[in-house]
């Protein structure tokens, strides 16, 4: 029998969908299965996207051209400056999704056996997509107990050898909800130009920043020009995660030179799809008003119902829709799946997200889940009642 490659056997499972077989079979049962696991926002996509896509009068689906059309990039140009970051659409390779985004730029600055040193826990996939480059992730740990912060400059200085090529960090946090402050940004990026090294930022939730905090992109950080990527995305910000527009943006001309040659092997970005991101960049800021406003009562929400659970810790997110919970059990990936194979309430259960997944250093996370807020507030506080409950059986057993 041919054999698979050890590239493929060692690529990790989605913390965030490998338990959906269980969801299913609950649901064959009759369950309802609240999903707490996944960062699907139920917010309505903005209409003029929709239009867009019902009301063009294309006659022929063509190719796009491989970095995005003109068009869409210098409005997507137009979108940065308000946020003090000057680029242009020469700056900016269209992907599909942020994803892709991200596989060109691991691609792009470094080779295999090259090392990435990023802050844990992290976005799962980010193991995945350097599993697939060959690339090696090197884990600073960031805790609960001070709100996933910035790790000690010393701890990355530490991990830094001959072969690290970059630092990627997630603003706001995918898992944590964390918001890097403006001074937490400068340090990292002395500290990528004392090395010479790349800055990789995944701002794709950067709309989404609270209680009064900004969020400092490292495109706005000075002298950082020739070190800083950022992997974006409409996925979250419009509410249009089945789109998979991404794009990468950057003011290092070798960098966008490498990554289009990346991008012309397949070819072009989806065209229908990039009409509707186009069109959603005229969605007025009265969008994201009221989607940061729902998206604050419910975390307010959610935070109140779970400081209701004895022995849970959880960390205050500052941005995205995200926390991070620490139960008071041993084994997260038993009690995620327990709860989908042999626990209901009432007719219901609910779908979390172990977050061991999201840890690239073994036995870390083992007894912490992942929570996306993206549900109303209602449907939140069952949610929460129902974990409670499971708890509570689950550690009699």
């Amino acid at each position: 029998m041919p054999v698979i490659s050890r590239k493929g056997l060692s690529m990790p499972s989605s913390p965030i969908r490998k338990l959906v077989p269980y969801a299913e079979d609950a649901k064959d049962r009759g369950v309802d299965v609240i999903h707490l696991n996944i960062g699907q926002p139920d917010i309505k996509t903005p209409q003029v996207a929709l239009d867009a896509i019902k009301n063009n009068d294309i006659e022929v689906l063509s190719y796009s051209r491989t970095e995005g059309t003109d068009q869409f990039r210098k409005k997507l140009a137009a979108y940065y400056k308000p946020f003090g970051v000057d680029v242009t659409h020469k700056d900016i390779i269209v992907t599909t999704g942020g994803s892709e985004a991200l596989s060109f730029v691991m691609g792009s600055i470094a080779d295999t056996d090259d090392e990435i040193i990023i802050p844990e826990p992290f976005y799962a996939n980010y193991n995945g997509f350097a599993i697939a480059a060959g690339i090696k992730v090197v884990p600073v740990v960031s805790n609960i107990e001070n709100n996933f912060a910035l790790p000690p400059l010393e701890e990355f200085e530490k991990s830094i050898t001959a072969k690290t090529k970059a630092i990627l960090i997630c603003n706001p946090g995918n898992p944590t909800g964390y918001l890097y402050k403006k001074e937490e940004i400068q340090k990292l990026a002395a500290l990528v130009k004392k090395h010479d090294l790349f800055l990789v930022a995944d701002e794709v939730y950067r709309e989404f920043a609270y209680d009064g905090l900004e969020h400092y992109s490292i495109l706005q950080e000075p002298g950082l020009e020739n070190h800083s990527i950022v992997v974006d995305s409409v996925s979250k910000r419009y509410s249009m995660c089945g789109a998979r527009i991404g794009f990468l943006v950057t003011r290092n001309s070798s960098v966008i030179q490498t990554a289009l040659k990346f991008a012309q092997a397949r070819l072009s970005p989806p065209t229908y799809a990039q009409i509707a991101s186009e069109a959603a960049l005229d969605t007025p800021q009265s969008y994201f008003d009221d989607v940061i406003e729902e998206y604050v009562e419910r975390r307010n929400v959610l935070l109140k119902e779970l400081s209701r659970i004895e022995g849970l810790k959880v960390a205050r997110p500052q941005g995205a829709f995200y926390c991070i919970v620490e139960l008071p059990i041993d084994d997260a990936d038993d009690f995620a799946q327990w709860l989908l194979e042999k626990f209901e309430l009432n007719g219901q259960t609910v779908m979390v997200a172990p977050a061991a997944g999201f840890y690239a250093t073994d036995g870390l996370g083992k007894n912490q889940i992942r929570i996306a807020y993206v549900l109303e507030k209602n449907r939140l506080i069952k949610a929460v009642e129902i974990l409670k409950e499971a708890i509570k059986i689950y550690s009699q057993q």
